[in-house]
């Protein structure tokens, strides 16, 4: 016999026809590894050209080895009278199971992640609708700091009807030292002493008061943990931050802090000592007696300058900052299922009436079961992104909401993709994913006899035909099912489990 393929493809083919051996049952072992050698010698012949050596065709022969296995699985697999039981392989009841299993792990991590956890039950400020972040009119985003300190005392020293409080903080990097005494950089704000009773936060009068001139300090949970080690005797403790002295006065909840920028201390200065140029937010407290157009998310308004003159400004109202992660999803939901007709092909298929014809709970249990599908991709989703979004807590909120609309918007779209093409691949009547494809026709004869590829049913129920090229007599894939002589190839078919 002459060999006609080079000796390192020969011999790996050869290696892996004998792992394949292994795997059969050993009085069955030495019969079918010699079967195996036989048909490799045949498909080599067919396969390999007469001079050189063709990639293509070490291909085939190395997918004929990988058969090998299969057969072997099916051999370890088989009962006492030598009939394979066939694994219920893309059931869907295994289908379902799997995505309850990804919906219980997303559902985990964003009670694990601080963050998550937070955006799923978002914080409450006291009077949320009279509350409004006041900006000039030529800021470029509402997470600009426009307002400078002069002008936050202009208008605390002035009598007032529309607002009956006001808030000023600046943010800024400073440094201090952490539980081992390096010395790291923190977003700080330097904020006024109304800021958290505006909020609807009362801290104790006592603890927030500056003693011998150390202004007080309140740390995030996240800052506490990250820099302090969770240690509670950092409450009272003195600090430097540069080259001020401050006293820790108490902790703020993880998530309570839903205004523009990132802060994880804040350092309550009284407001004559706040620079008048200093540059930061108001947040201000309309009146519940005023009279504004509160139906509306931003109004502007005129106020007096330092100068005398007045200027225009522009009060955004705090409700969308409060707001939770659902709004967000929801909009990304509608992206995908309006961008989804534009990246895959919508209809399921054609499926002909069956020989017998198919019973109510069949064809109701199809349905429910991409019903399911699409109920559990939702949340999923939901979840998921949710994780993405707040895998840190160094992450900006305003960040993390693009991240959360982006990742939503991804794995709903590719999400929906899937649940579409799991359901055309799927048999209609046991909902078992179809196997063994075949090729079917040729290129060439396309508008003459079908191309395309062939996937069988293991259960016996039908054949799905899907086209190659879309032609107009051939737009989209079949069904066809198999009249009851076939029943006698499929032995696992009268015990299947459909679902």
């Amino acid at each position: 016999m002459k060999l006609r393929t080079s000796l390192p493809c020969h011999l790996a083919e050869l290696c892996m026809i004998r792992c394949a051996s292994w795997l059969v049952p050993r009085e069955q072992r030495q019969a079918w590894l010699m079967e195996w050698n036989a048909e490799l010698w045949h498909v080599r012949e067919l396969c390999t050209p007469q001079k050189g050596v063709s990639w293509q065709a070490e291909r085939e022969v190395a997918e004929f080895c990988w058969g090998a296995f299969q057969d072997a699985r099916c051999l370890r697999q088989a009962d006492g009278n030598g009939i394979a039981r066939v694994a219920v392989m893309g059931s869907a009841m295994r289908c379902l199971f799997s995505m309850m299993v990804l919906l219980a792990a997303s559902y985990g991590a964003a009670l694990l992640l601080p963050g998550a956890f937070v955006a799923m039950h978002p914080p409450k400020y006291k009077d949320v609708g009279h509350l409004v972040l006041i900006q000039s009119t030529m800021a470029a985003s509402d997470t600009s700091a426009t307002i400078s300190g002069e002008q936050y005392n202009t208008w605390k020293s002035r009598p007032r009807k529309l607002f009956d409080g006001f808030a000023f903080y600046q943010v800024m990097l400073r440094s201090l030292p952490d539980a081992q005494g390096k010395i790291v950089k923190e977003s700080v704000a330097v904020a006024s002493p109304d800021l958290f009773r505006l909020l609807g936060v009362n801290p104790d009068d006592a603890a927030v008061q500056s003693r011998d001139g150390v202004l007080p300090m309140l740390v995030s949970s996240s800052l506490w943990h990250r820099r302090f080690g969770g240690d509670p005797a950092i409450v009272g403790r003195e600090i430097a931050i540069g080259s001020d002295r401050v006293r820790v006065a108490g902790l703020v909840p993880e998530g309570f802090w839903r205004l523009p920028g990132k802060v994880d201390a804040w350092v309550l200065t009284p407001d004559d000592a706040i620079p008048p140029d200093a540059v930061g937010y108001v947040v201000g407290r309309v009146s519940a007696a005023a009279k504004y157009p509160g139906w509306t998310n931003s109004w502007e308004m005129t106020a007096p300058l330092p100068n005398g003159n007045t200027g225009e400004f522009l009060c955004v109202n705090l409700s969308d900052r409060m707001r939770g992660p659902q709004g967000l999803f929801l909009f990304a939901v509608i992206l995908a299922c309006l961008a989804l007709p534009a990246t895959t092909s919508l209809p399921l298929g054609e499926y002909r009436g069956a020989p017998r014809g198919l019973s109510w709970g069949t064809r109701l249990r199809r349905w429910s079961f991409l019903g399911s599908k699409l109920g559990l991709l939702l949340p999923i989703v939901y979840f998921a992104s949710l994780d993405l979004a707040h895998l840190t807590t160094s992450i900006d909120p305003i960040k993390s909401e693009y991240i959360q609309l982006l990742a939503a918007f991804s794995l709903c779209l590719f999400g929906l993709r899937w649940v579409l093409r799991d359901q055309r691949e799927r048999c209609p009547v046991c909902l078992r994913t179809l196997t063994n494809p075949a090729r079917v026709g040729h290129p060439s004869r396309n508008f003459l006899a079908w191309n395309g590829t062939e996937l069988i049913c293991t259960g016996g129920h039908g054949l799905l035909h899907v086209p190659e090229i879309e032609t107009s007599w051939f737009s989209t894939q079949r069904w066809l099912y198999l009249d009851p002589s076939w029943e006698i190839l499929f032995a696992e078919s009268a015990s299947a489990s459909y679902f």
